[in-house]
Order: C-alpha cells, then structure tokens, then sequence
C-alpha cells in the first residue's frame, strides 16, 4: 500500500478544483453540508480534501468521487468525444459551510 503525502505542493492543489457544480441535486444536498465540484480526472481524494480545506479553510470529513463518462459531441459529419471529468461530493463537518453565493 501506498503512503499517502501528508503535504502537497500548494500550487497543485489550487489548479485541482475546476468550478462549484451548481444543479438540482446538488442544491438539494447542500442542505447535508455536502457539496459537489468538478475536479481534475487525476486528482485524488487526499488531494481534494487538501485543496478544500486549503482554498475554503473548512474540516473536510468525507469525500467522495466518480468519473463521469466522456460526453459524445458530433460536428457535422465528424462525431467525437470530450474529454472526462471528475466529480467530488465534499462532506464538511458540523458547524462548517462555504459560501457559493456571496451577499450582494
């Protein structure tokens, strides 16, 4: 089994977290102090749980990933796909939230 760094070259770690997803389901889960991002297909879950704690100064006590099936794209005659991505369900401690939407 693999020892898993306790530190991380910070400069990665904010190029890890893409965007916030923003969805039916997601807004629901919210609710659970659980929150979705689209991640980078290489990232790890130490390294995610890093970057939210680093980027958000939260407690991260669960993470949660899949990757998401690449979507076909079709361009007149010529069909293709993009690329994958990664998705993260990020559960925060009690007492712990991340502001999405800040107050106007």
């Amino acid at each position: 089994m693999a020892k898993i760094p306790t530190r991380f070259d910070e400069r990665r770690l904010f190029d890890l977290v893409r965007r916030p997803l923003i969805n039916e389901k997601a807004t629901r889960m919210l609710e659970l102090n659980k929150y979705t991002f689209d991640v980078v297909v290489t990232a790890t879950k130490p390294e995610i749980r890093a970057a939210i704690e680093t980027l958000f100064n939260v407690k991260v006590t669960k993470v949660n990933t899949h990757i998401l099936p690449a979507p076909a794209r079709r361009v007149g005659r010529f069909s293709g796909k993009r690329s994958q991505y990664k998705r993260a369900i990020v559960t925060l401690a009690e007492g712990n939230s991340i502001t999405l939407f800040p107050e106007v």
